[in-house]
């Protein structure tokens, strides 16, 4: 059973990057915890992180609520971006 916490890490309404982070894990697991052979894995995962937190700050500071898109909401801006 899953805790709470690892439940919201797997909802896409608050984590925006969960594929980026089955991705990685994946490529932990398929090559031996060997992270050099994942480097472009952690990279799209950290510009995920950087990405969709910056939105979030835009959004606190506007008094958008709630802060983090909805998976959705997530999925038009991206739309948009082309």
């Amino acid at each position: 059973r899953m805790s709470r916490h690892a439940k919201k890490l797997r909802d896409h309404d608050t984590n925006p990057c969960v594929a980026e982070t089955d991705a990685t894990t994946k490529c932990m697991n398929d090559n031996n915890y060997n992270k050099d052979l994942c480097t472009d894995y952690f990279l799209k995962y950290k510009n995920c992180r950087r990405f969709w937190h910056e939105i979030m700050m835009q959004r606190k500071r506007s008094g958008v609520k709630p802060e983090m898109p909805s998976a959705e909401e997530r999925k038009k801006i991206l739309e948009s971006m082309g």
